[in-house]
């Protein structure tokens, strides 16, 4: 006699489609609700035949094991899976019903690739196909089929085999939707899994409408919770009246579907109230810094103002008394000629060499005071110059300062380093979606923290280039460095920076920093960066 679960298996061919694609295109949790983890990943060769991998047991389950049969053909990859050994879901919560088989590719990224059904006896088997062609596979414990992010319940992964033919990948991390994120107060059916009574698909119905609306659901995505009451309305009513189980089935997993994507919606528009609470605070504290500079800087510009009149008022005295020095003089001087005319005219016949003394001895004093008065000027003159030099060094010891405080705050949110053209900050190309220009959420978290930074410092100007690697045409990849970058500037402008302190321009492939006949060289490659400059942090570079 079948078990239950294996009863239910050809109604699940029908659905199991649907589910998978739901996996892989929909958007990430926020990060305050994942883990990552790094795994090792394979690369199968196209038309290079059927290989076989192994699951392992993550310890969770220590008998549990399989293995995957993997064929890479044009167009997709086939995998055939098959586990043994595994205890059943409720064993780890009794939010947990199912398992799901899932890929992750060699850029973190992971794909639900269909539910695995187990028996009484722990086993259970999935044929399925992805688009990827290098990949990880590995099988967690769920609370429905339709998850589109790995819970932190891992119960196998895979293992090369010395049989396993491919090209060993290693994935730095991927994200695994934190376990707070499927648990509630007490047992959310009351009571344990009947599946004799009971079609499987019903519990994880009604598991997952208690999962959205313990995420909040019912506020944050409420059209699609009402559709979500709606189809598990429809389903219950089913089960009551007895109908057959293609209905009850069907209503089942259309309502996991409505509740998972009201629960994802609900848990982005959290994270985008959060990000905004977030950047209001930060712009606030911004305004307030920048207030407070600003006041500090017109005190400043008062002192200085105040110095510059003193000390053009002691150069225009330093002038005065000068010029009133060389008048003295001239008129002592042509007194001393007249006296010593009169003197000589009066007493040609008196003691001349007496008149004659008295007179060299006169010039030799009138000298001496000319000559002091000329040093005593000329050292007024050399300190207010060595006073100048010094308000200069103090002005670019303030721009070094900023530009430190600068590079520091940066690296805080994204890898930062200093050149000649100023401040050069990277955007990995994980901050977008593969082969696309939109960014990703943690992206515009960044970016959005790298604007209250900015708006803090008047005068600074950002230049956006975008690169591609080598991979495809050129007018591709301009093309796609242009949308990259062009996005990154609107979303700059969108955070309230000035229009005119930002440039975005695409480079395409045109300059790369790595070689782009490795991945790693590649994904190094694939980049956005954002080059601040400006005058107050003694960079000249930037929009005139």
């Amino acid at each position: 006699m079948k078990s239950p679960i294996a009863a239910l298996l050809p109604l699940l061919v029908m659905a199991l489609s649907a589910g998978v694609a739901a996996g892989q295109t929909q958007p990430d949790s926020p990060p305050a609700n994942q883990s990552e983890k790094p795994v090792k990943a394979i690369g199968y060769r196209i038309g290079g035949g059927a290989t076989r991998i192994a699951l392992i047991s993550t310890g969770a389950t220590p008998q549990a094991h399989g293995e995957a049969r993997v064929e890479a053909k044009t167009g997709a990859t086939y995998i055939e899976a098959d586990v043994k050994g595994l205890d059943q879901p409720t064993r780890f919560g009794a939010e947990f019903l199912t398992y799901v088989l899932w890929a992750v590719s060699p850029e973190g990224s992971t794909y639900n690739l269909g539910e695995i059904r187990i028996d009484a006896a722990g086993e259970g088997k999935l044929k399925t196909s992805t688009q990827l062609q290098a990949f990880s596979l590995f099988v967690t414990a769920e609370p429905y089929f339709s998850v589109r992010q790995p819970s932190e319940v891992l119960v196998l992964v895979n293992e090369i085999t010395k049989d396993t033919k491919g090209e060993v990948l290693l994935v730095h991390e991927y994200k695994l939707m934190a376990r707070a994120q499927y648990e509630r107060l007490g047992n959310p059916l009351a009571l344990s899994v009947d599946l004799k009574h009971v079609p499987l698909e019903m519990y994880e119905a009604r598991n997952a409408a208690d999962i959205a609306r313990s995420r909040g659901a019912d506020r944050y995505a409420a059209d699609i919770f009402a559709k979500m009451q709606e189809s598990l309305k429809k389903a219950e009513d089913a089960l009551a009246r007895k109908a057959g189980n293609q209905v009850i089935v069907s209503a089942a997993r259309q309502a996991v579907e409505f509740a998972e994507d009201a629960r994802a919606l609900a848990a982005q528009r959290q994270e985008e109230e959060r990000i905004a609470k977030e950047r209001e605070a930060a712009a606030a504290q911004a305004k307030a810094e920048a207030e407070a500079k600003a006041a500090a800087a017109a005190v400043e510009a008062r002192r200085k103002a105040d110095e510059e009149a003193q000390r053009q008022a002691e150069l225009a005295a330093a002038r005065e008394a000068k010029i009133k020095a060389e008048a003295e003089l001239a008129a002592v001087k042509a007194k001393m000629e007249a006296d010593a005319q009169a003197a000589k005219a009066k007493a040609e016949a008196d003691a001349l060499a007496q008149a004659k003394a008295d007179a060299e001895a006169l010039a030799a004093k009138t000298k001496a005071d000319a000559e002091e008065l000329a040093a005593r000027t000329k050292a007024e003159a050399d300190a207010r110059e060595a006073k100048a030099l010094a308000e200069a060094e103090q002005a670019r010891q303030a721009a070094e300062a900023l530009r430190a405080q600068l590079l520091e705050q940066f690296n805080r949110i994204l890898d930062t380093r200093d050149t000649a053209r100023g401040l050069v900050i990277n955007m990995a190309d994980v901050l977008f979606d593969t082969g696309k220009f939109d960014l990703r959420q943690i992206a515009r978290e960044k970016l959005a923290r790298l604007a209250g930074i900015v708006l803090a410092h008047p005068g600074l100007n950002l230049g956006i280039e975008g690169h591609t690697d080598s991979t495809g045409s050129d007018e591709l990849n301009q093309k796609l460095s242009d949308q990259r970058a062009n996005s990154v500037r609107k979303y700059l402008i969108e955070q309230g920076l000035p229009e005119t302190s930002l440039i975005a321009v695409g480079f395409g492939s045109s300059m790369p920093v790595a070689d782009n006949s490795t991945a790693a060289g590649r994904q190094q490659n694939r980049r956005v960066e954002i080059i601040v400059s400006g005058e107050v942090i003694g960079t000249k570079i930037g929009r005139q």
